[in-house]
């Protein structure tokens, strides 16, 4: 008899163990996504460059506007084009010679400055612009351009989808916490004759419900390492299929999100072992066919 239930009890904590570390696993997933989402988006608005036209002025002016710029928070790389370089990647790119036709260089020197992607807003923009045009009182620079109807759309589509991923997670976080209650009342379930005896043989409740919480730890435990070694098997996958989707390489983002697996592992079985058991101890006897 002895055998028979340490066999139950084994085979329902290992049902445990692999249920609660793949809904863990997916939870865990769900967050690298999140996170990843957000370094692509800040990839692809780091993209976005403001091509800013010079006048004719002395290389001293020119070095003093580059120190402008670099000296600011709002870029994250400054390149120098002088007007013949420029006008060689043109003839390059078209694969004509307009020396013939025309009889000067029509182009200008240039910096193409790369906006950091907190700056990648109408207003920072904006505010871009204004302190470009304040050096020299606007005696420098010729003309800005940058892609103004690609940054408004940009941010509306990185607003939805970062909408959509964060309302997902929330969902799937509700889900996966009712699927782990579940899984583990119904562990508990196939006890509840065992803790009703002891119960009538007079046993306090903690002591009924010790053994039940200690376990519930140690499957908390197991659960989230299972947990995270199927992600780590699963983004090294990815990375190797798909090298350009994962963007999340930093160490301390990585240990995060495995802390919280961690920790919240441990504290749904903790919390949901307790409960199950607490309901079958306050249940009278016609309830326990129920």
């Amino acid at each position: 008899m002895r055998k028979l239930t340490t066999k139950k009890g084994s085979s329902s904590g290992i049902s445990t163990i692999i249920s609660l570390s793949l809904v863990l696993f997916v939870v865990g997933l769900l967050a690298f996504i999140l996170i990843n989402a957000n370094k692509v988006s800040n990839k692809m608005k780091e993209s976005i460059v403001f091509t800013i036209m010079l006048q004719d002025n002395s290389d001293e002016i020119k070095a003093e506007f580059e120190s402008y710029l670099t000296s600011s928070n709002y870029f994250k790389e400054v390149l120098y084009t002088d007007k013949k370089t420029a006008y060689n990647n043109l003839k390059k790119d078209l694969g004509e010679d307009f020396s013939s036709v025309l009889e000067n260089n029509p182009l200008f020197d240039a910096y193409d400055a790369y906006v950091n992607a907190k700056f990648v807003t109408t207003q920072g923009l904006t505010e871009i612009e204004s302190f470009i045009h304040e050096f020299g009182g606007g005696s420098i620079v010729q003309d800005i351009f940058y892609q103004k109807n690609l940054v408004e759309k940009l941010n509306d589509n990185v607003r939805k989808i970062s909408l959509f991923l964060l309302t997902f997670c929330v969902v799937f976080f509700l889900i996966s916490f009712a699927l782990i209650n579940n899984t583990i009342r119904l562990a508990i379930y196939s006890k509840r004759l065992l803790i009703r005896t002891m119960r009538l043989v007079g046993a306090t409740n903690m002591f009924i419900q010790k053994p039940y919480l200690i376990s519930s730890l140690y499957q908390g435990v197991f659960s989230s390492i299972l947990a995270i070694f199927m992600l780590i098997g699963s983004l090294e996958t990815l990375k190797q299929q798909i090298p350009d989707f994962i963007q999340t390489n930093d160490f301390i983002e990585i240990a995060f999100i495995f802390g919280l697996l961690l920790i919240f592992g441990i504290i749904i079985s903790w919390i949901s072992t307790f409960f199950a058991v607490r309901r079958y101890l306050n249940l009278n006897e016609n309830e326990l066919y129920n």
